[in-house]
């Protein structure tokens, strides 16, 4: 199954990317998540950096010639709630590209100007993750 959770790119220059995801009550997962009190999953918080962080990673010179994914997820801290109605605006920030550490960054998701998660991940092309 293949989902954007991307909406639409606010900024985006070589070195960082702002986005939104527009949190709808249409969305399968806050079925769920909670019964009576729906909210973004953390989970789902972190895929939207994740997925800022690969439309970033597209924009550089030397681009990724396989599909990224996570290599190392570290410090994520979660905040306030994202519920439905909501906006989840996100900054990722690219920090290095290292050939056996791959795309490093940075990443902050804000709703109404308070933080509901941030961190640092590491995307890698498929190829050479472990």
């Amino acid at each position: 199954m293949r989902f954007d959770l991307i909406d639409r790119v606010i900024e985006k220059n070589e070195t960082k990317i702002r986005a939104i995801k527009n949190v709808t009550s249409a969305e399968e997962y806050l079925g769920d998540h909670f019964p009576g009190f729906p909210v973004l999953p953390g989970v789902m918080m972190l895929e939207t950096l994740v997925q800022a962080g690969r439309k970033l990673a597209d924009e550089q010179e030397a681009k990724p010639a396989m599909p990224l994914v996570v290599k190392e997820v570290r410090n994520i801290k979660y905040g306030n709630m994202v519920k439905p109605g909501q906006t989840l605006e996100v900054e990722v920030t690219l920090k290095d590209i290292h050939e056996t550490k791959g795309y490093q960054f940075t990443g902050v998701g804000t709703v109404d100007g308070q933080v509901a998660v941030k961190g640092k991940f590491a995307l890698i092309e498929l190829d050479k993750a472990e």
